[in-house]
Order: structure tokens, then sequence, then C-alpha cells
């Protein structure tokens, strides 16, 4: 943890002699606590003061005891709670020139220049009119003696910026809002609890989920649970989906299947603009097929619960970032809105994404469906492009003759089986043969293959490990055994989903294609590790499920910690060399130091972490929590460090040590993983059908070029193909490593978090974006 400068910007003094208020507005998300800690924790930082304003815009108007400064002990605890801790509540009055006036007045009082907000489009709007009036409003104040001339003169402007917190993901230009993710794992625990009780009496189910105007929650709910039909406000279903809908059920029962799950998004229309409800499918479903048919109506739980890993690093990052834009801007930057695009920060003008939010209700209002479903922008278009390829198309009657097979390399990943599950139904939709391998390259060389159908697959997405087995066994050894396997089997092109193994077994496969002419078939690589340390991918599938899992562990060690008083915890992750795990667990568990391989630190790093927390004790927050990496250094062992602190502390704090070994590899797939191996499988399958045409000669298929064995990897904002080859230059094979990572640069907002007093790189800050420029580029080969 070495408090090296790291960058150009001295962001630690400009807030000095600045104030910020910091509100939530609206329905509360999960996250939005999170947000409010970085913007409290890293508006002092800079020197500013911060204020909460409790209940929301009715806080600002009413001013008194609900503007509150903040200490940097007022935030903590708080990163892993749901809802909002300072309130939200919906304000008629501040919709009223009177309620504006009273709110600017609270403002201009203390010096308050700077307000973020966090919340749905309604409430940014409303701050965004705020801001627009601001000059009449102090005049107004001015005349009415309400404030002095001297006042107005010190607040002569108002910056605003807006963080979006809603679980409806109903926001565009936005990639994910805070708390969307953490609805999601709600649903999805929900779904799968639902789903044994359903196979138990061979019953259908109608869940009802949130999202009025945005069919996000509900598309995803389906993606991520195989549901046999979605209903979505963004693309109501044709007018006969009734007889549709009726022969689907039909279809997955006679296929052996014990259940239905149908999802509904509460704001489900059919074209002409009539509600669908989950009452009239039951209705149907009992009328028509007297299939045993219940409705569960998920309501509020949605909201509920502790935020998600996803969602407290998403509010934490958007916290900084916040902050940042508020003290750099000037009286003619536009109010914006801070968000993620792909892993990147950016910041967008607030009144363009509220116009682009706005026409998607005007479209679907108008009956324009295909343009409200461009409007919400490529991943959602994406995303249901799959979901009709995997629920409404079937295998045809007409094969490719080409054949495909799958198999998992290195260590269990949770997702892995959704993964596999699309690759085989999406092959079948192809019209080509699938076939499962077992047990790794090692099931290839010895013959562990087997022919898979579509509805042995049917269940796989929620379950966890890998369903046909995996180990990490290279193929080099067995080079001539699967060249036989593959000409024996009649196998046209692999799909590889796994680890590091994965790509280096893949890179010896490429190897031996020099001398056995047999490996030469398309291969694609699908990133699978807890550890997210495949070169390629910015993110692997696997590594959301672990990481949930280490930080629901630090929530709990926390509590004790919190209990008990003056402890310091010192908890060991997996990764192997990678710090990703550790250092986002440490961003999402609000960690006091995290030691990883990628960062060298040395004995005087270490000291200066103990006499951090010897002064952390000091204070009202009287515990510690410390992450290490498993391979960070072969020296300073988590033994080596859990005795250094427990000698250092001796009657200031005492430490308890926590290795959490294989758990973080077992356990259900989050949302994130599931449907991200479902999008992995369908894209990998639709690439390597391609190639397979591209490299087929005289009948016979010959693959030897580069890019004939390519990995699929999320890069920034999209999914891309690249030979294995030139990955290997960005590879240190030693440590098992990339070279290069992306999850690095937020080291920085970790320390800054623990009270570091280090220097924030702001040169690569977020540019202003323009959200309408954007053109709507689908992934056409899906």
């Amino acid at each position: 943890m070495a408090q090296s400068p790291s960058g150009h910007g001295h962001a630690e003094n400009l807030g000095i002699g600045k104030a910020i208020a910091v509100l939530t507005s609206g329905g509360d998300a999960q996250g939005m606590n999170a947000a409010v800690r970085a913007v409290v924790r890293v508006g002092i930082y800079t020197g500013a003061k911060v204020y909460f304003v409790h209940e929301g815009y009715q806080g600002l108007v009413d001013g008194g005891d609900n503007i509150k400064e903040a200490t940097w002990e007022s935030v903590s605890m708080m990163l892993q709670l749901g809802g909002t801790v300072i309130g939200s509540a919906r304000c008629q009055d501040f919709r009223t020139r009177e309620g504006r006036l009273k709110a600017a007045r609270n403002l201009v009082k203390r010096g308050i220049t700077n307000l973020c907000v966090i919340g749905g489009d309604g409430s940014l709007t409303g701050a965004d009119t705020f801001r627009a009036e601001w000059s009449s409003l102090l005049d107004e104040l001015v005349k009415g003696g309400g404030i002095t001339a001297e006042e107005a003169k010190k607040s002569s402007y108002l910056n605003i910026v807006g963080m979006v917190g809603s679980i409806d993901n109903d926001f565009c230009g936005t990639d994910m809002t805070i708390g969307t993710d953490s609805a999601l794992h709600r649903i999805m625990e929900i779904v799968d609890a639902i789903t044994t009780t359903a196979q138990s009496h061979q019953r259908t189910f109608v869940l009802e989920v949130m999202g009025r105007h945005c069919g996000y929650l509900a598309l995803i709910t389906a993606l991520a649970c195989g549901a046999d039909w979605v209903f979505i406000p963004e693309s109501p279903p044709e007018d006969d989906w009734e007889d549709h809908l009726c022969r689907r059920l039909t279809e997955t029962r006679l296929g052996g299947s014990r259940l239905n799950i149908i999802i509904v998004a509460e704001g489900a229309i059919d074209k002409h603009g009539k509600a669908i409800t989950a009452d009239d499918i039951k209705t149907l479903v009992v009328k028509r097929l007297g299939y045993d048919t219940r409705v569960t109506i998920l309501g509020h739980v949605q909201r509920g619960g502790t935020p998600s890993a996803f969602d407290r690093i998403l509010g934490s990052r958007m916290g900084v970032e916040a902050v940042m834009a508020l003290l750099e801007g000037t009286p003619d930057t536009p109010a914006c809105v801070v968000s993620l695009s792909g892993n990147q920060a950016v910041r967008l003008p607030l009144m363009e994404c509220v116009q682009v939010t706005k026409d998607v209700t005007t479209a679907m209002n108008e009956g324009r469906f295909e343009d409200a479903l461009k409007l919400r922008g490529r991943s959602f278009l994406n995303n249901w492009n799959v979901y009709k390829l995997l629920a409404h198309i079937r295998p045809p009657s007409t094969k490719s003759g080409y054949t495909l097979a799958v198999l998992n390399v290195g260590a269990p990943a949770a997702g892995m089986n959704a993964a596999v599950r699309s690759t085989v139904r999406i092959g079948l939709i192809h019209g080509h043969r699938m076939l499962a391998v077992h047990d790794g390259f090692e099931g290839l060389a010895e013959g562990k293959i087997e022919e898979i159908s579509w509805e042995r697959v049917g269940s796989w997405t929620g379950l966890g490990g890998s369903k046909l087995g995996t180990k990490r066994t290279l193929p080099k050894k067995y080079f001539e055994e699967i060249s036989i396997n593959i000409s024996n089997f009649g196998i046209h092109g692999l799909v590889i989903i796994g680890g590091f193994e994965a790509f280096t077994g893949s890179l010896e496969l490429m190897e031996g294609r020099a001398k056995f002419e047999e490996l030469c078939i398309p291969l694609c690589v699908i990133p699978a590790t807890v550890s997210n340390n495949v070169p390629g991918s910015d993110f692997s599938i696997g590594a959301d499920t672990a990481l949930n899992t280490i930080t629901t562990t630090c929530d709990r060690i926390k509590q004790s910690a919190a209990g008990t008083k003056r402890r310091v915890f010192i908890i060991e992750t997996m990764g192997g060399f990678c710090g990703y795990l550790a250092t986002m667990a440490g961003l999402a568990g609000g960690a006091d130091a995290v030691y990883i391989y990628e960062e060298r630190f040395n004995i005087h790093d270490l000291q200066v972490n103990v006499e951090h927390l010897t002064e952390k004790m000091k204070t009202t927050v009287k515990r510690g929590l410390v992450l290490r990496n498993e391979r960070c250094n072969e020296n300073y062992t988590t033994d080596f460090i859990y005795n250094l602190y427990s000698e250092e502390g001796k009657g200031i704090f005492d430490c308890r040590k926590n290795v959490l070994g294989h758990m973080q590899q077992g356990g259900t797939p989050t949302p994130f993983d599931r449907n991200f191996g479902t999008k992995m499988g369908a894209k990998a399958v639709a690439w390597i059908t391609g190639k397979i045409k591209e490299c087929t000669r005289h009948g016979r298929i010959f693959a030897n070029t580069k890019d004939s064995a390519c990995l699929l990897g999320m890069r920034k904002r999209s999914l891309v193909f690249q030979p294995l080859t030139e990955l290997k230059e960005q590879t240190d094979f030693e440590h098992r490593l990339p070279k290069e990572q992306w999850w690095l640069k937020l080291r920085p907002i970790l320390k800054i978090l623990a009270k570091y007093n280090i220097e924030l790189d702001t040169s690569e800050k977020a540019h202003l974006e323009h959200i309408t420029r954007k053109g709507i580029a689908l992934e056409s080969n899906i």
C-alpha cells in the first residue's frame, strides 16, 4: 500500500473554501449510501465542507436541522446498508417557485454553491430547473430582504451534478443506474426459490417485476433464469400472442420440463396500449392449458436489502467523479450526470439524457416500439435479441452439417453453466450438432464426449460450478489422442470456456496445428475464472459471483468487529497473482488496506498502515479491515501480516485472520454472471459458425490463420474477438496476468476513502460526452 503520489492534478486542494450539499430524492435504490459516503469523504479530502440534506428536496426547502454538516465518521458503516440513510421524500413544495426560493435561501445562508443530487430523471430535471432559475431567485431574495447583496455575490452561480439512482435502469445514456444490479439480485433469489417449488408441483409461475416504463429488470431476469416468455413495455407481443405463448408452454412441457416461468414487467402492454397483467396471463394459461398456475408480485422487495458489490463500487466511483465534476465546474459548464459506460467513468449533459429518456416514453405512447428499443441503447437491444433467439426460435429441421464441441477448462467458476447452455442452444438454432466434452482437455483426449440436447441444458443457467466437469490439464501431451477424437467425432469447431489454462491450452492447440492437421479448426475461448486474470477481457465469467461472496463475508466480519470494538481483521482472498478480487472487495467492503502483487509494498508501507489503524482507533470507528491477495508477496504472508499487526497493535487493537478459500468458487451465479455467460455463449457460436464457413474449401475445413483462434472478451464498452497470438504479447505468463489491468486506476480511490492523504490523479478525467450523437451500432452478427 505504498503511498506514492500518482499523478498530476492537485485534487486535495480543489475544494478549499467551497461547500457541497448532497441529497437523495425520489424512490430509494440500493447503493445510494455508497454514493453519499464517497461524496462526503472525497469532498472532505479536497478540503471542501460537505452537508447532508435529509429528506431530499423537502429538506432543502424546510432547511433547519435537515441540512447538517457531515464528518468523516458520520458515513462509516453506511456502505452495506440498503435504501438511503439520509432519507428521501417526494416533494411538492419544490415544484413551486415559492419552495425553490426557500431552498435557495437555505443554501446561500450556508455558502453552498455545489449540489449533488442522487435520484431518477424527475429529481434531476428539478435540479436543472433550480439551476436555471438561480440568478432570478437570488435577485428576488435580495429584493425581499431574504439575503444580503454580499451573500448573493458570493453565491452567484450554482453547480449541479447528478447521479442516477433508480432500480429500473430507465435513464438513457447510462449503462447501469445505481440500484439496478441489487434489484436483480433480489429478483433472482426469489426466482431461484420459486423454481424449486414449481418443479415439485409441475406448476407455471407468472412473476411480476418492477418497471412501469422500462423492461430492463424483466428482460435481464428472463435471460438470467431462462424464462419461457417475457412481457416488456418497449416491445409488445404480436396480436396472436396468446396462441404463441400457449404453444411455447406446451412445447416446454413436452420436452420434459416440469415447470414454466413467465416474467411480466408491471408496465407491460399489447400493441394497442392495453395493459397485460399477471392475472390476465394466469387466466389464459388456466383456461386454455389447464396448468396449475400461480402469480407472484415481487413489489417493494426489489428495492430492499443490502446493495450488491457492483452497486457499492458504482456508487463509490460515481461519488468521486461527482465531486470532481462539481469542483471543476464553472458558470458555463452545463449540469451533468456522472455515469459508467463499460468500465469508464463518463460525464453526460443532464438535459440531453433526460430528453432521450422522455423520447423513449413518447415513442412508446405513439406506438413506435422499434424506435423505443433503439433509444434504450445498444446493450438493451443486444439483450433483447439474445432473449428472442433463445426463447422464440426453435432448432431448424434442416441441419447445417457442422459439429461444435464445448468444454470447460481450469477451475470451476459460477456462470460457466449459463455459457454452456447458451452455446448449446444457439448452436442447435444454427442447425449444428452439439457435443459436450467432460473434464476439459483431458476428456477431449480420453473421448469423454457425448451429444447434448436442447432439453438437457434447460435448467443450467442458475447452477454454480461446472456441470461438464473441469480440469487444469493442458493439451500438449495429448495432441495425438485429441486429434484422433476430433476426427472420430467429426468436430468442426471448439468453444473453450475457462480461465488462464483455457487461454494457454488454446495457444498450445495452435502450436500443434503445424503437426496435426485435425487441430486446424476454428476455436473460441470464453474467459471464465474467479481471478479475472485472462488477457483480452476486462471481466471474466465468475468474478462477479466471487466478489459478492467476499463482500458479504466482509460485511459479517465488520459487524463482528464493530461489536467487539478495537479489532482488526486480516482477510485473504483468492486470485493467484491477480489483485482484482482483493481490490474490488476492498472498495465494496470499505477496507483500510489491500495488499496485492501488482502494487509492490515493503515493511515501511506495512508500518504506515499499522500507524494509520492506530490513529483510526482513537476515533469513533474502532475497527479495521485489511485484505490480502493470496500471492501478493511470498514473504509477507497472511500469517506474517497478522503477527506484525498483532505485535504492533498491542494494547491498542487485537487481530483476527480469515482465509476465505474455496467458498469463493462456489455458490449460485449472480445475475451479471448468468447474463454475461449467456451473451458470451451466443456471440461465440455466431462467430465460430461464420469462421467455419469461411475456412471450408471443397467440403473440408482448414483453419490455420491467426484469426481462426480467438478470445471473446469484454473491452471497455463492447464484446470483441481478439486473435490469441496477439494477446501473447500482452501477457505475463510467469505470473499468469495481463500486463495492463484497467482496475489498477481505482486503487487511489480505495486509499482516499480509507483516509490516506495521497494525490488523486485527475489527469485522465472524464470529459463531457454527448449522448445524442451516439450512433446505435448493433452487434449485427448475433
